[in-house]
């Protein structure tokens, strides 16, 4: 039976996400940008401790039409083993809830991989594959504990890199575990080549932009991300 009273469970991977995401009725946690810890962070949850679960941040898009800034709510995620379908009851909800943005809000399938697809190519190839609007590398980790412990799951993702556009190699791996920009790779990519200062410049101007749309959609959701509470049992 699911506790009413218990938090919304947001899984992140960034931790400016994670800083976004907590607030009233919700318990925000990441791990990185790394789906093998993440899943060890989860599963270290003997009880769920959530009544739902929403995927939460910024994602690379693979729908050329999509912009930085413009927001997939998720009906479905889509894996190399299949497809997780979302609650469509919440992302509708979430949905009417965001009516008032002045961006783009769609819905549509997010991509969960396990390791960063960087090259234009390759976010191609996946949109093919898939059909799915945007990537992570979350959702598909956060959507199998919500299935494993039968809760309600959403996702709403923040676009940052567009599909037309590759991320420099060493994103991959720019991150402390915490999901912390890590400043000594970032200047290490620099001084051996790996990165530009253009590249790092409009990295970051991308991912404020998105980073600012996600607030405000935090904003319109409300407490619980928009999930109400369950009626509470009749005595």
């Amino acid at each position: 039976m699911i506790d009413p009273s218990a938090p919304v469970l947001a899984v992140t991977g960034l931790g400016r996400e994670r800083r976004i995401a907590g607030g009233a009725g919700v318990e925000a946690v990441g791990a990185g940008g790394d789906p093998a810890r993440l899943r060890l962070l989860l599963d270290a949850r003997t009880l769920p401790g959530c009544r739902a679960v929403v995927s939460f941040g910024i994602a690379g898009g693979l729908d050329p039409t999509l912009k930085p800034g413009d927001v997939v709510v998720g009906t479905g995620i889509a894996t190399a083993d299949g497809r997780r379908p979302a609650d469509l009851d919440a992302a509708a909800a979430m949905v009417g809830l965001l009516a008032g943005l002045s961006n783009r809000v769609i819905s549509a399938d997010l991509a969960g991989v396990d390791a960063a697809v960087l090259a234009v190519a390759d976010k191609a190839e996946l949109r093919e594959r898939t059909g799915a609007a945007a990537v992570d590398m979350e959702s598909h980790v956060a959507a199998a504990f919500a299935g494993r412990h039968g809760l309600p799951f959403a996702a709403l993702r923040v676009i940052c890199d567009p599909a037309d556009r590759a991320l420099p190699a060493f994103a991959a791996n720019a991150l402390t575990p915490d999901g912390e920009p890590d400043i000594r790779g970032v200047l290490s990519a620099l001084v051996f080549g790996r990165a530009r200062i253009g590249d790092l410049m409009r990295l970051g101007r991308d991912s404020n932009a998105a980073f600012a749309v996600l607030a405000r959609c935090r904003q319109s959701l409300g407490a619980g991300l928009g999930f109400p509470p369950p009626p509470a049992p009749q005595a």
